[in-house]
């Protein structure tokens, strides 16, 4: 039996370059619908996650377990950058499927913000997953309450350019300050934890699907606050960037004793275009109809009926052919 392996993002390129065209006439000849993919269609599949402390892992690594027993091919979970890496990573040929935020793609397919002057349209989507929930996390002890608080604070707003980095962007906007009115910290989810935890850095931002990983571990040690984002502040930045949505982080979560109103926005998959429409459509079914085999909270999230919901990029016609069929 195949195996599902967890690598590093580098090998990613190695899973991308090998394809079935040398396999010989059966997997050129084969039907369609009855193995799932053409005579291009890649051996082995590499799914994109992000860090190893936030949401995206656990869940690819579910989902390449489910890929390749539904469909028998090689699928491997890979620890990336996250959401624009992801981008930029599926572009350039380097895996097939990724996790991203749909402001992310957005960006990408239009060429905005950290994609300006870099258009990629050679992905597209195969469906929304679940909110991913703006938090902006810091300790009873660092005295901050409010965004009025950060001024001057050390702040992790995450990688230049990555979605999280966007999503600090604009609610400090929001909240009528820049980047330039506090100390950004560029730290990944995990370096948040270990800094907030020694008091090296106030405060971070994080956009990840609740609970997350790397908040629990901060719980386990310190006292969670999450910084509310005011209904005001949120109508506001929704009017402004529609990809937003209201959300709350739930009581009992990190230890809360209240829920935290907050933003989102979606974490999706998505696909490179030139992967099969019977590769993408058995992609598709097996991940949405087997969510009952990932034991994360968020697989209840993960819907067909609202997979195409907040998608603002094109659907793969594999997934759409799905979805029709759901309907």
């Amino acid at each position: 039996m195949l195996k599902k392996k967890f690598g590093l993002f580098a090998a990613v390129t190695l899973a991308g370059s090998v394809f079935l065209a040398g396999c010989g006439d059966d997997a050129a000849t084969e039907p369609e619908g009855e193995g799932g993919g053409g005579a291009s269609d890649p051996e082995f599949l590499s799914i994109l996650t992000g860090g190893t402390t936030g949401t995206y892992y656990p869940l690819g690594g579910a989902m390449a377990t489910i890929v390749e027993n539904e469909t028998g091919l090689d699928t491997t979970a890979e620890v990336s950058q996250a959401s624009a890496a992801n981008m930029t990573a599926l572009a350039d040929g380097a895996a097939q499927i990724a996790f991203v935020q749909t402001d992310t793609a957005f960006y990408a397919a239009e060429g905005s913000n950290m994609f300006e002057g870099e258009k990629i349209d050679t992905v597209s989507a195969i469906g929304a997953l679940y909110p991913e929930t703006i938090q902006l996390v810091t300790t009873s002890n660092s005295g901050i309450a409010s965004f009025d608080d950060l001024a001057g604070k050390k702040i992790s707003v995450g990688a230049p350019g990555s979605g999280t980095y966007i999503n600090a962007e604009q609610l400090l906007e929001i909240h009528g300050m820049t980047m330039e009115d506090i100390d950004a910290q560029n730290l990944d989810f995990g370096e948040s934890q270990e800094s907030l935890q020694s008091g090296q850095i106030d405060a971070a931002f994080i956009t990840a699907g609740t609970p997350t990983g790397a908040v629990e571990s901060l719980s386990a040690t310190s006292d969670v606050v999450i910084v509310p984002v005011e209904q005001d502040k949120a109508d506001a930045l929704i009017e402004k960037y529609p990809y937003y949505a209201n959300d709350v982080v739930p009581s009992g979560t990190y230890g809360l004793a209240e829920e935290v109103p907050t933003v989102s926005v979606l974490a999706m998959l998505v696909v490179q275009n030139e992967l099969s429409e019977d590769l993408v459509y058995d992609i598709t079914k097996a991940i949405y109809e087997n969510t009952d085999q990932i034991q994360h909270a968020k697989a209840e999230l993960i819907k067909a009926e609202t997979a195409l919901d907040g998608i603002g990029i094109d659907i793969h016609p594999g997934a759409q052919k799905y979805f029709d069929e759901v309907k």
